[in-house]
């Protein structure tokens, strides 16, 4: 049973947001947010309207039911419309159960994604590419616009870190579930006793953060321009283009060197530290409210082993769900990542029911 007074905050809550945003009184930077705000209980409002109607129409019905004037065939259509009437209840208090769990305010934002090689060498690299690859697959499947931020690559075509940006709808909201260790299990080309090696990568996902989310000073920034390095040391650049940006009071740093422009280096380099210091807030809160960590799957710690790729099983393991799927090559490709995706959004809604009730 779902409190009516929730039910009537839903509708207090979307008609407030319909005067607000027809009266163009909106904040312009918050404009976007609240449209977005008021489309996702519109998907809602109809089943909180007629929610509320239920407990006045069945007493109509039920008083149908206790008249003794009432012929058989009123009586009979009065049965089943209050039968009908339950059924439905069950679905609407189900989807309103859903709707009133507790949501991540950053679901709905654009992602910045982290790439790193862990233990495991020249493997590990050659798995952060394969990693990033994956990624890109999936992107281009769901048509979400993948940026490339900054990339540093090892030998063999492997990749030591890659940052990039993705954006589209509920980014998020999907990618948060990939922060953490991925562990590799396989045989290396250069391996000749066909052992398999174990090595690591580390993705840490970031909602991207505007503006109005983190009040960032220019006063707390020191700025560095150096001059940009290719591999081995020697200069890619002869003019000092390449950006260190420092956050004083968190201790966030952020270097920039991919772009030939310092403009767009140092821009690149805010995007990322913004969204850094947005996330070490976030986390700070989240361990506040640690009852709140209870209904998450994982921490989203970076340090948690997540998932691992085994690739003489052919077979992908996440283990904060001890779920498997045996198509390796498929998920590597982005094919069948959905179906891993929905597993774990599942679980986390099952788990925050369960808070609920």
């Amino acid at each position: 049973m779902i409190p009516l007074q929730k039910v009537k905050d839903i509708i207090i809550k979307y008609d407030n947001l319909e005067k607000e945003l027809s009266s163009g009184s909106v904040n312009p930077k918050l404009f976007a947010k609240k449209s977005k705000e008021y489309s996702n209980f519109g998907n809602i409002i109809s089943v909180a309207r007629e929610y509320l109607n239920f407990e006045k129409t069945k007493m109509d019905l039920e008083q149908i039911l206790k008249d003794k004037d009432n012929d058989t065939e009123i009586v009979n259509m009065a049965k089943k419309d209050l039968s009908d009437m339950e059924k439905k209840k069950e679905i609407y208090e189900s989807k309103l159960k859903i709707f009133l769990l507790p949501k991540d305010d950053d679901d709905d934002k654009n992602a910045i994604v982290e790439i790193r090689a862990g233990t495991g060498g020249l493997e590990a690299s050659l798995f952060c590419a394969d990693l990033f690859k994956m990624y890109e697959k999936v992107c281009s499947k769901k048509k979400w616009q993948l940026e490339v931020i900054s990339i540093s690559r090892s030998d063999a075509g492997g990749f030591k870190e890659v940052i990039f940006s993705v954006n589209g709808d509920d980014i998020y909201s999907y990618l948060k579930f990939e922060s953490g260790v991925h562990r590799v299990q396989r045989i290396p080309k250069t391996e000749t006793q066909g052992r398999v090696h174990t090595s690591a990568a580390t993705v840490a996902v970031l909602p991207e953060a505007e503006e109005v989310d983190v009040d960032i000073k220019e006063s707390e920034l020191r700025i560095d321009v150096f001059r940009a390095g290719g591999p081995g040391g020697q200069s890619v650049n002869t003019t000092d283009s390449a950006v260190r940006i420092t956050h004083i009071p968190s201790g966030v740093v952020v270097s920039q060197q991919d772009e030939k422009s310092q403009h767009k280096n140092k821009a690149k380099a805010l995007k990322i530290l913004r969204s850094r210091v947005y996330e070490a807030e976030k986390r700070k809160k989240d361990l506040e409210r640690s009852s709140n960590r209870k209904s998450q799957i994982g921490t989203g710690d970076r340090s948690e082993r997540i998932r691992t790729y085994n690739f003489p099983q052919g077979r992908v393991t996440d283990h904060r769900i001890n779920f498997t799927l045996h198509k390796l090559d498929e998920f590597l490709n982005g094919d069948i990542h959905e179906e891993m995706n929905q597993q774990l959004r599942l679980e986390e809604q099952n788990m925050k029911l369960e808070n609920l009730n």
